[in-house]
C-alpha cells in the first residue's frame, strides 16, 4: 500500500501549478512558459506563469520562497538571483540555498560579447588593447545588475585587465536595444537576442562565453579561442521548488522534467532560443550552485560590483 506522501506525489497535480518567474519576454520568462506548455500536455492541469519583475530576478526568488511547499508552486532560478545575488545585495530577503529545494538544471545560455559596428576594432584582442588605452572611458550595457550580462562583463575586466563603465538596463531586450542604436559600445548579450543582430548587421560578435563553440552559430570563436584562456559564462537556469517540499514530490517533478527535456522537440526548441539542455539530478544542481556561488563572489568581491 502506498504511503500518504507517496500516493501524494503518484496523484500530484489535482489543480493549477504556477510556475513564478522574472521579467516577461526575458529568456527565462520564454524557457517558463515552454516548460509550462509541456507540463500542462503531461499533466493535463493549467500551469501558469507567475512573472514578478526587478531586482535582478530576486523579486521572482522571494515570492517563490515564501510559497506553500507542496509542488504548486515552481520557480526558475537562474544565475543572477541565486549564485550572484547573495554577494551582490547585503539585505537578500530569502537564502537560495536554505530556501530552495533544487529540482533539476534546465539550461544553459550562452551569450556573445557584440559590439557596435562603429567600434573601430573587429575581435575581441583588439577591443582589450583599445579599452586598455581607454580606462573608465568605454560603456556596456546589462540585462540588470548581477545578470549574466552584468557578471561576464565584469569577469571579463578582471580577466583582461580593463576599465569599463556599467549601465543597467531593465532586461536583456532594453541592452541590446542601447548596443545598436549606438547609446553603448559594447556588451555581453544571450544569445538568443544577440545572434539576430549579428547577422542583420547591426552588431559585431567577438567572441561567444561558452565553453565550446555554440553549433548554431560556428562562426564564432570562444572567448577562450579568441585569447583568454579558461574564460567561461553562461547564464543558467534551474527549476527549484520551496523547501522543505517533500523529497517523493521533488522526484516526481524532477523525473517529468528530464523526460521533457531529454525530448528531440525540446532539444530542436532550446537550440532556436540559443540555449542548450542541462537535465540533471536535484543533487547535481544543488553542487552546481554552490560552484557558481563560489566562481561569481570572487568575480563580485574582485571588481567591486554591488546591487545596493
Amino acid at each position: 500500500m502506498l504511503t500518504g506522501m507517496a500516493a501524494y506525489a503518484q496523484n500530484y497535480p489535482v489543480k493549477p501549478v504556477r510556475i513564478v518567474a522574472a521579467t516577461a519576454g526575458t529568456t527565462g520568462d520564454l524557457l517558463a512558459r515552454y516548460l509550462a506548455q509541456q507540463l500542462n500536455a503531461r499533466w493535463g492541469v493549467q500551469v501558469i506563469v507567475d512573472n514578478r519583475s526587478g531586482a535582478g530576478a530576486t523579486i521572482a526568488a522571494d515570492v517563490a520562497a515564501k510559497a506553500a511547499p507542496d509542488g504548486y508552486t515552481l520557480h526558475i532560478g537562474q544565475l543572477a538571483s541565486f549564485a550572484a545575488a547573495v554577494t551582490l545585495y547585503r539585505k537578500l530577503p530569502y537564502d537560495p540555498v536554505r530556501d530552495f529545494a533544487p529540482i533539476t538544471r534546465f539550461a544553459d545560455v550562452p551569450l556573445i560579447i557584440i559590439a557596435h559596428p562603429s567600434l573601430p576594432v573587429t575581435s575581441l584582442r583588439e577591443f582589450i588593447d583599445y579599452a586598455k588605452k581607454r580606462p573608465g572611458a568605454i560603456s556596456y550595457s546589462s540585462a540588470s545588475i548581477g545578470t549574466g550580462s552584468h557578471l561576464t562583463m565584469e569577469l571579463l575586466t578582471h580577466v583582461a585587465g580593463i576599465k569599463l563603465l556599467h549601465i543597467p538596463y531593465r532586461g536583456s531586450g532594453a541592452a541590446t536595444t542601447a548596443l545598436i542604436s549606438g547609446e553603448v559600445p559594447v556588451s555581453a548579450i544571450v544569445v538568443p537576442n544577440a545572434l539576430p543582430q549579428v547577422k542583420a548587421g547591426k552588431a559585431r560578435a567577438y567572441a561567444i562565453t561558452s565553453r565550446k563553440r555554440f553549433s548554431g552559430a560556428p562562426e564564432i570563436p570562444t572567448a577562450d579561442e579568441a585569447g583568454l584562456r579558461g574564460f567561461e559564462s553562461t547564464a543558467w537556469f534551474g527549476m527549484f521548488a520551496p523547501a522543505r517540499t517533500p523529497r517523493e514530490l521533488l522526484d516526481r517533478l524532477n523525473r517529468d522534467l528530464v523526460e521533457i527535456l531529454r525530448t528531440p522537440a525540446t532539444d530542436a526548441w532550446l537550440l532556436a532560443q540559443g540555449a542548450v539542455p542541462s537535465p540533471g539530478t536535484p543533487e547535481e544542481l544543488a553542487a552546481f550552485v554552490r560552484s557558481e556561488t563560489v566562481k561569481w563572489k570572487k568575480v563580485i568581491e574582485l571588481t567591486g560590483a554591488k546591487a545596493d
